[in-house]
């Protein structure tokens, strides 16, 4: 009877591990995926914390920019399991965002089992992006409404959203061929700002700097600058440093493609 139940504390021993391990790897994923999608490091943390919760673990959970770390701890033993993530390229995924919010609250207040949870996520995963020519398009068209609120005439404007186009297209170009992304920011600013630059050495149209300065609009880092901003209200300062710097590099990348221009140009 005692060699009996040493081998069911072991079998549920074994169990337990193999759970935690499980949702260890599940949390781990979903961090990295509101990291990457573009949520800040409060977002990231709350979330995660609520499903280990509701899954009857404590968790802690270190965020950095490129990676995270996490030690999961269950409350009914002393098992735990700690492990790492290596976060991906960050950009901005909002349908990512705020389906695993959602799939959160799902978790804590319907108890999701765990492998439905995980099923929900590869979905939210593999949901597809917008086609490339409508993002390319409505980028353009902000671009050119840009213009237009800045005092831009139709011709601005059609400068505007060809600058803009073009310039998208050479930036996700470059980002298909894994450039380096500051660089894929610049390429993409030196073409937009090329094109709408040859207006203004042409004279063409009534305010041709105007297209040539919203020409690179679309390309402003502002949810980096935000998330820093946001991360450092929040006490998160490492993380808004890294987030705030990141930001100034891209927008030194945007204003060296518009130098180029500037010097090719000549324009004064």
């Amino acid at each position: 009877m005692k060699k009996r139940n040493q081998f069911l504390n072991f079998y549920f021993d074994i169990m337990n591990k193999h759970d935690t391990k499980e949702l260890s790897q599940f949390l781990l994923e979903t961090g990295a995926l509101l990291m990457s999608s573009g949520a800040n490091t409060n977002r990231i943390r709350i979330t995660t914390l609520r499903i280990a919760n509701a899954y009857g673990h404590s968790a802690e959970l270190l965020i950095m920019h490129r990676a995270l770390m996490l030690t999961l701890n269950s409350e009914n033993d002393d098992n735990f399991y700690s492990s790492i993530k290596k976060t991906l390229p960050h950009g901005a995924n909002f349908r990512i965002v705020s389906g695993i919010s959602k799939l959160s609250w799902q978790i804590a207040e319907e108890k999701l089992a765990l492998n439905k949870a995980v099923e929900e996520l590869n979905r939210l995963q593999g949901l597809p992006h917008y086609p490339r020519i409508l993002i390319l398009i409505f980028v353009a068209l902000a671009g050119a409404s840009f213009c237009r609120l800045f005092g831009g005439g139709p011709i601005e404007m059609s400068v505007a959203f060809t600058a803009t186009f073009i310039g998208l297209f050479v930036r996700q170009e470059a980002i298909k061929k894994k450039f380096n992304s500051y660089l894929c920011v610049f390429f993409g600013a030196f073409t937009s700002s090329l094109i709408a630059g040859l207006t203004v050495k042409l004279n063409i149209g009534d305010h041709p700097d105007l297209a040539f300065a919203t020409s690179v609009l679309y390309l402003i880092p502002g949810i980096p600058l935000i998330n820093s901003l946001t991360d450092l209200l929040d006490g998160n300062i490492m993380n808004g440093i890294v987030r705030g710097v990141n930001g100034l590099i891209l927008a030194f990348a945007i204003a060296l493609g518009l130098l180029g221009a500037i010097i090719i140009y000549n324009i004064g």
